[in-house]
């Protein structure tokens, strides 16, 4: 009883964690987002498919941490166009399933619909897989990976917000 009770208070844990990851990007709260990956996270939107390797294949985007911090620091500059005026965002999140366990890490996978309303782009929905690796942290869970297979990534993408 109490190993189902462990991996029932794991998986609440692990759906809060990707729910707050989720308001943090609908709200723009991107100091707060960037505060939930680890030191060695890898943010991966995949082009044309499941992706194999983002070394050899095109990418939406392939950030590493340094990276993903510099995206931050430019959004703060005011000087992110793609983000002029705000987009407005709400995401569903839905099938939060933890896939494996090794250590302090998870595979976890979800889906998400998300809605952008642009004034100058128009409302746009996003659907994807989302596979994350959370490692724990003392305490807390933190991004190590998150990888976002759109939908709709093998076809012409006509523009995108910021972060999906």
């Amino acid at each position: 009883m109490s190993s189902v009770l462990d991996a029932r208070s794991l998986l609440d844990e692990v759906t809060q964690f990707i729910y707050r990851e989720a308001r943090y990007q609908d709200d723009h709260a991107y100091d707060d987002w960037e505060a939930l990956w680890t030191d060695d996270g890898v943010y991966w939107i995949p082009a044309n498919g499941e992706g194999g390797d983002p070394e050899k294949e095109m990418s939406i985007i392939y950030d590493n941490r340094s990276r993903i911090a510099l995206r931050i620091r430019q959004f703060h500059t005011g000087k992110r166009y793609s983000q002029t005026p705000q987009s407005r965002l709400r995401r569903v999140v839905s099938n939060v399933e933890i896939l494996k366990q090794e250590g302090e890490e998870l595979l976890v996978t979800s889906n998400a619909m998300v809605f952008e309303s642009s004034p100058a782009r128009g409302d746009t929905l996003w659907a994807s897989r989302n596979e994350y690796t959370l490692r724990r942290e003392g305490d807390a869970l933190r991004m190590a990976r998150k990888k976002v297979v759109l939908v709709n990534n093998e076809t012409a993408l006509y523009s995108m917000a910021f972060l999906i």
